[in-house]
């Protein structure tokens, strides 16, 4: 069976209104859209395909402040969404996510599941565009922590327990600043900084797979060279610390 992938990041209480939110949840797409065609076509969901692609999202900061304002996407003080895009029905990508809430027991997050199959996989699962994705959620979102990679690796990371968010790395991993200073990393790893956000981190310039132990054994590589700098540990609520000292 092939590996399935997906990207995401998160956040935890971080009260913001809703227009904020859908002004983040707009340039998130808008970034997508230089990565991938289809995603630059959003819809909601539906029934069936047919009805779904009649439900296109105009994807400017009105339209989906109204989206994530009326009452079926609010929660307490959260925002949800759920879009998805795609040319056929066997080929289809989904950002869901819930943003702006104060709330301390479960955190924020955006994610695009459903990288595909097909000639849209070939065309994602690669790292100049899973690396764009977490980039463009970096700067869209400011969040905590995000990753890009493949359940596969992540239920091999877990073993069979439930593994906390912002405590494992992936093909594409990203730390806010305030997590603290990347340590050297050996190759063929990557490392980008962005400017008053954080660092991504990008194990390979291949596609990424647990089926390669070379792939598995530089993950774990990694993964502890960034535990041993005090930078994966679990979500803390924004605004409450303070990076680690190198």
């Amino acid at each position: 069976m092939s590996e399935t992938y997906y990207s995401g990041c998160y956040w935890l209480a971080r009260l913001e209104s809703v227009d904020a939110c859908a002004r983040r949840l707009a340039t998130l797409i808008q970034h997508l859209g230089s990565l991938e065609p289809t995603w630059s076509h959003w819809y909601q969901t539906a029934a069936t395909f047919e009805q779904a692609r009649k439900l296109q999202v105009t994807p400017d900061e009105r339209t989906l402040a109204k989206l994530l304002g009326s009452k079926a996407s609010r929660v307490m003080d959260m925002s949800r969404f759920w879009l998805w895009a795609g040319a056929n029905e066997e080929e289809t990508s989904k950002v869901t996510g819930h943003c702006g809430s104060a709330a301390i027991h479960m955190s924020s997050a955006c994610v695009l599941d459903g990288h595909g199959s097909g000639q849209l996989a070939e065309r994602v699962l690669t790292a100049p565009v899973l690396t764009g994705v977490v980039r463009a959620m970096a700067l869209a979102w400011e969040p905590e922590f995000g990753i890009a990679t493949s359940h596969a690796h992540r239920e091999l990371i877990a073993a069979g327990t439930r593994v906390k968010v912002g405590t494992f790395v992936g093909w594409v991993t990203y730390l806010a600043d305030l997590r603290g200073s990347v340590p050297p990393l050996p190759s063929p790893v990557q490392v980008e900084h962005l400017p008053n956000r954080g660092t991504l981190i990008t194990l390979t310039p291949e596609k990424f797979t647990v089926s390669n132990p070379a792939h598995v054994a530089l993950a774990a590589d990694v993964q502890a060279r960034l535990q041993d700098a005090g930078l994966l540990r679990p979500l803390r609520p924004w605004g409450t610390w303070a990076p680690q000292s190198g």
